[in-house]
């Protein structure tokens, strides 16, 4: 999350707006959608947003639950300036973003992304989006040794001009932490 940019948002989309509950899962304070305010969105995969959680301005992408629905992480320092804890509701309004912020890249990938300067210039060009892809392809498995061959087969699929990582369901959850076969687990 990070702090809101209003001309990003797309013109004449209605806001979606609901209240919820803030849930930890592994440890990660999330919100996730009502049906109702998912079903408004144009994608059952991604899709970036501005929004606002209890008057606090924010931006981010949100995630694919893996059951037709999306979840929100929230952040510690939106948590702190709203004085946010576990099991209180929030009001949350959202907007559609046009442009996709910058993803968090893996310490790894962005490594081996240093190391290949044939590929940067095809990295620098794809969208956000096709970043964020990426990096959800990278980030979506406990294992180190197809996370590391993840990283080589990165590096190869760029080299050939590849701009999206493979054909993975986009409408899955493909957090390690937070899911199991590619849906959101229970909150605790």
């Amino acid at each position: 999350m990070a702090e809101r940019t209003p001309e990003r948002t797309s013109p004449g989309a209605p806001a979606v707006r609901f209240e919820a509950t803030l849930l930890t899962i592994a440890d990660r304070p999330i919100v996730k959608l009502p049906k109702e305010a998912s079903a408004q969105l144009p994608s059952r995969g991604q899709v970036a947003v501005t929004g606002i959680l209890n008057r606090q301005a924010f931006e981010t992408v949100l995630e694919p639950d893996g059951m037709r629905g999306h979840w929100l992480q929230v952040d510690k320092n939106v948590r702190q300036a709203v004085a946010l804890s576990v099991g209180d509701t929030v009001e949350v309004e959202l907007h559609v973003s046009k442009a996709w912020p910058e993803p968090e890249m893996p310490k790894d990938f962005q490594e081996a992304l240093a190391g290949a300067p044939d590929v940067s210039e095809l990295w620098r060009d794809i969208t956000p989006m096709a970043r964020w892809e990426w990096v959800r392809w990278i980030n979506a498995t406990k294992n180190v040794q197809t996370r590391q061959r993840r990283v080589e087969v990165g590096l190869l699929k760029l080299r050939s001009g590849k701009r999206r990582p493979c054909c993975f369901d986009l409408a899955s959850c493909t957090d390690p932490e937070l899911s199991k076969n590619g849906k959101l687990i229970d909150a605790v």
